[in-house]
């Protein structure tokens, strides 16, 4: 089993708690960023960095993730990407993508997409706080679960 880490911008303690999962489930944890990290000194955890480029992570995590794997990111088209390819995604705030979310995500992001192009609305997502972890705690165990099954 791996778990993939859209680490550019996946929140510290998410990437924090995915590796305190690895360490008492054993197993793999892949950091993949356009740009260095530190990575952990845990054996479990391997960072991959792709060479810059728009797009350059997503399309390494797709290409790499294999169906029965799971990915942590907050970008929706690369969850799409993921899912059409039966890989599991959820973002580090605990909402699963799935068929019945997807297009529903889609479509809301892009409006808001358009609306903060026009400048009719601010961007950003809200602080992540322990509610976020805690929910994010929640659904990551139920999805590693799941595809240990």
């Amino acid at each position: 089993m791996r778990v993939w880490i859209d680490a550019d911008a996946c929140p510290r303690a998410a990437k924090d708690l995915v590796i305190k999962f690895a360490l008492k489930r054993n197993f793999e944890v892949l950091l993949v960023a356009g740009q260095s990290q530190v990575k952990p000194t845990f054996a479990c955890v391997r960072l991959v960095v792709v060479p810059s480029g728009p797009d350059a992570a997503d399309d390494y995590l797709v290409e790499n993730a294999a169906p029965g794997e799971l990915v942590i990111c907050s970008d929706i088209p690369l969850a799409d990407r993921l899912f059409k390819k039966g890989v599991a995604a959820l973002d580090p705030r605990g909402r699963e993508f799935d068929e019945r979310n997807m297009g529903e995500r889609l479509a809301l992001r892009n409006l808001l997409s358009d609306l903060r192009d026009q400048g009719q609305m601010g961007g950003g997502q809200p602080p992540y706080g322990e509610r976020e972890r805690q929910a994010f705690a929640n659904a990551l165990d139920r999805l590693l679960v799941r595809l240990s099954r």
